[in-house]
């Protein structure tokens, strides 16, 4: 079986034309999708991993992370109640906010893909938790 055929992912190199400064966030973003923004296109644009090619993802990935929390705000301040129909667009979302995630080196296993190193056990960040807006 020939090595394409494997399901071997290339590795993630700096863009041949990485974009070189945060660009301003989409007017039409929420309140939610807009910190997502703030919190992850300063890091692709010093990894130097993403160009203007891929913005429509990173604005997908943003508006999907954005909804996720949300719907969870929502629902909290509706005293916890659950939805059925607003848990499946979450759920949804959500799916999409991860696979997103994970395009554009933004879950653990892509980063390690990038940088060629193993996940290390207990390295655990103990900075402020960034999702807290």
């Amino acid at each position: 079986m020939s090595k394409h055929l494997r399901g071997v992912k290339p590795k993630i190199a700096a863009d041949q034309e990485p974009l070189i400064k945060v660009p301003r966030q989409p007017s039409y973003f929420s309140t939610y999708a807009v910190a997502e923004w703030k919190r992850v296109l300063p890091v692709l644009v010093a990894r130097q991993v993403i160009c203007t090619a891929d913005m429509a993802q990173v604005e997908t990935y943003c508006c999907m992370a954005g909804l996720v929390r949300q719907i969870e705000t929502e629902r909290q301040l509706a005293g916890g109640v659950v939805d059925v129909k607003l848990f499946g667009v979450q759920n949804r979302a959500a799916q999409t906010a991860r696979q997103l995630a994970a395009t554009l080196g933004l879950d653990p296993v892509s980063r390690v893909r990038m940088k060629g190193l193993e996940l290390l056990p207990g390295d655990g960040d103990t900075s402020p938790n960034p999702l807290d807006i």
